[in-house]
């Protein structure tokens, strides 16, 4: 009997072995590789600008605005030095706000204690703002080729798909262990960015080619409407006070505000949210309040 693979004896009763799995894996995914701008760099800010760009938004989005946010802001040091109102300006049509802010929290960390570097270990870099397990492992693998727990969203599809194809809520603390044992397979953690890079392509190729393998996720959740959430006030309110470099009245913009829902076809804002709304912006940093004055 030839001796086991660490990390088979947590393998799933299925047909393949670990071994198996990986050398399919890395068959299946070759030719579906992805020539994205922000593969086989080695610098880690550059990486952590594409994961965190990457979280809850499509490809071909993030393609378009990556290069350009790097070359505002190239370095660590360079974003720790912008204006919030800079990086929230720059950051306008990838959606989520709260990630450009904690990405420039991060900057101002590392900037300020670092020696402008990012750290170099995944404990370091999950303690940081805005960077979780995912985030941290995938700048280990992309960045430094240290193999580790990646698990997003198309990584998660993949192992539904190949190892649970016809079970329902699979929770991550049943994935996480095979996740974790195919990474650190001889193979597989012989070249990190190869494997991950592999399952990014698998994955996004069954989710264009076969009904979402994710939805049998226990984690999966439909994302809710945007417009007329309270998530699509609060981007309005951002962008109409970022558009006001010296300030503008918090009642202009709550009465713009309303005109614009008017027109949307929805009721004015009433005070009480409005209120709520700046208030946790103004808690947050994208911008302050002087008096009546809203300031970028």
């Amino acid at each position: 009997m030839s001796p086991r693979t660490p990390g088979e004896a947590l393998w799933p009763d299925t047909q393949r072995s670990l071994d198996e799995f990986v050398e399919a894996m890395l068959a299946v995914s070759a030719p579906l590789y992805r020539d994205l701008p922000w593969r086989g760099i080695d610098d880690p800010y550059a990486v952590l600008v594409s994961e965190i760009m990457l979280q809850q938004t499509q490809v071909a989005r993030v393609e378009r605005f990556w290069r350009r946010f790097l070359e505002d802001f190239p370095t660590v040091d360079a974003l720790a030095s912008a204006a919030v109102a800079d990086v929230l300006e720059r950051w306008q049509g990838l959606g989520y706000n709260r990630r450009a802010l904690a990405l420039k929290r991060t900057a101002d960390h590392c900037a300020a204690e670092r020696g402008g570097k990012l750290p170099n270990t995944y404990e370091e870099l999950v303690a940081l703002p805005g960077i979780g397990p995912a985030t941290a492992a995938g700048v280990m693998a992309f960045a430094y080729q240290k193999p580790g727990l990646y698990l997003e969203t198309n990584v998660r599809t993949v192992f539904l798909h190949e190892l649970f194809p016809y079970e329902d809520k699979v929770s991550d603390r049943v994935l996480e262990p095979l996740v974790r044992a195919a990474a650190y397979h001889p193979v597989a953690a012989a070249d990190p960015r190869r494997w991950y890079y592999g399952l990014l392509d698998y994955g996004a190729h069954l989710k264009a080619t076969v009904p979402n393998p994710s939805r049998r996720s226990a984690s999966h959740s439909r994302q809710s409407t945007f417009e007329g959430s309270r998530r699509q006030k609060r981007a309005w309110i951002v962008r109409r006070v970022l558009a006001a470099p010296e300030g503008v009245e918090a009642a202009r913009v709550r009465t713009d505000l309303g005109q614009a829902e008017l027109e949307a076809g929805r009721e004015e804002v009433d005070e009480a949210l409005f209120s709520s709304i700046v208030d946790d912006l103004v808690a947050e940093g994208f911008f302050h309040r002087v008096d009546d004055v809203l300031v970028p």
